[in-house]
């Protein structure tokens, strides 16, 4: 045999510390960017604030097409225009911001979350009962503490399951955003989230062996000790210990951190301009963040470790400048792709709102659908409908007559229009309201009916009749 030394080009994705940001980033609510800023300003020497320039109107169409093209980067006019600069702007310049009673919000909570993912999931209605009793049964840090039998037992005598399929499902939501939900322990957490990275991310395989082997132990036995464990050198355990500490071991816990009646800040602003339909980042009064130039021209004059550590912060602060410019781009091609699908919605309202699920906006954008949910996750759009979720864009859809498809949000709507319709001395039943909307063309089952109608908090018929 021959010892021979081969070299080989390829191309391989690593989850760098840059990416880590961008995830980051992209999942934050906009009162959490704003915190992230304003720590990152605080810390960083090299990031500053800069009160933006006045925004000028655009004087015909293509000036506000590129208004709105160049809202990508944060920019709404030349005025505003400066290397290595970011802001939250590119509204239209005729919103307000509208009544701050539109912006008042209930926190969504994980269990909000997870089961507007379950039901955008193509899973049998079987499937979809035992995801909502798992969902039911995860605690507010996204762990499932209650066995499997105890969640059997739960959906009986309705439904009788085995432990296998209960499993299957869980199996499916472990899949859901965030990564790491539905784990039973932290290690199990972790091992979600190892999974979910890239397999060549530097430090993945030995993490994965810390987390089986010896998670309980890394706080006694130390890197040196990790590294005679595994067999490796001590720069290698180092790297996978930092990877696990970047990891989320309460996954659950950033959703439903806001209080009740919080007034939420419009992520992006939809408007309308010449009867087309327009999208622009929101928060064109925001402060601008940019670069120190003070401190960067000190790099030259510094001494050596100075200059080292300036250099450093330079780096990061230019890192965070792209990471945000990435997520102004990410939510407007989400934003954009939403626009398109559901305009019957902007213009009609929910009767009008057409199916769309993650996977479908996914394709269209060419994002992973984890990608999308992070990035509909706690946004909000101002529309002229008022402010609203962007997951109220999305809609799991049910097959009409006519071969088409009609989402939930659109049958909740037509069935509280039939209700407030009715003669009130003779409410409608279910029944009835179910053959109306087969009449009209969307079959739906009685049970399916009072389904809505329950989930719409609307009395059944008996309770309705109002006598006088």
């Amino acid at each position: 045999m021959k010892t021979r030394l081969q070299t080989s080009l390829g191309q391989q994705l690593v989850l760098t510390p840059q990416l880590r940001q961008a995830i980051h980033l992209l999942q934050l609510s906009g009162a959490e960017l704003e915190a992230e800023l304003a720590e990152a300003v605080e810390s960083n020497p090299l990031l500053d604030w800069e009160e933006p320039a006045p925004l000028v109107a655009p004087a015909a169409e293509s000036a506000a097409d590129a208004s709105t093209e160049r809202s990508d980067a944060g920019d709404a006019t030349g005025d505003w225009e400066r290397e290595e600069a970011w802001t939250p702007g590119g509204a239209p310049p005729d919103d307000e911001g509208g009544d701050a009673s539109e912006r008042v919000v209930e926190p969504e909570t994980l269990r909000d979350h997870l089961l507007w993912q379950l039901h955008l999931s193509p899973l049998p209605v079987r499937d979809r009962r035992i995801g909502i009793a798992l969902v039911d049964a995860i605690d507010e840090d996204g762990y499932l503490r209650e066995p499997l039998a105890a969640i059997r037992e739960s959906l009986r005598p309705e439904l009788e399951v085995g432990d296998g399929e209960i499993a299957t499902v869980l199996h499916q939501l472990q899949r859901f955003d965030p990564v790491g939900v539905g784990a039973r322990n932290l290690a199990e957490c972790l091992s979600l989230q190892l999974q979910a990275l890239p397999a060549d991310a530097p430090g993945r395989p030995l993490a994965q062996r810390i987390v089986d082997a010896l998670l309980e132990r890394v706080p006694k036995i130390g890197i040196d000790g990790v590294a005679t464990e595994l067999g490796c050198s001590r720069e290698d355990a180092d790297t996978a210990l930092q990877l696990l500490r970047s990891l989320d071991p309460r996954p659950g816990a950033r959703l439903g951190s806001l209080p009740n009646d919080t007034y939420v800040t419009p992520d992006c602003v939809v408007y309308r301009q010449h009867g087309v339909w327009r999208v622009a980042l929101a928060g064109g009064h925001t402060p601008r963040l940019t670069i120190h130039r003070g401190y960067e021209q000190m790099i030259a004059r510094a001494c050596s470790a100075d200059a080292g550590y300036l250099r450093g912060r330079l780096q990061e602060a230019r890192w965070l400048l792209k990471n945000l410019e990435a997520r102004g781009e990410t939510l407007l091609k989400v934003m954009r792709c939403l626009v398109k699908q559901q305009a019957g919605f902007l213009e009609f309202g929910e009767q009008a709102l057409r199916p769309l699920t993650l996977r479908e906006v996914a394709a269209e954008v060419g994002l992973h659908e984890s990608t999308v949910s992070r990035a509909v996750s706690r946004k909000y759009v101002r529309t002229p409908r008022g402010t609203l979720s962007l997951r109220a864009f999305f809609a799991s859809g049910i097959e009409t007559g006519g071969g088409g498809e009609t989402s939930s949000t659109a049958i909740q709507s037509m069935i509280r229009a039939l209700i407030d319709a009715e003669n009130p001395r003779k409410p409608l039943s279910d029944a009835r309201l179910a053959a109306l909307l087969k009449a009209g063309g969307v079959p739906v089952a009685r049970r399916t009916v009072a389904k809505y109608r329950e989930a719409m908090s609307i009395p059944s018929s008996h309770d309705r009749i109002r006598i006088g």
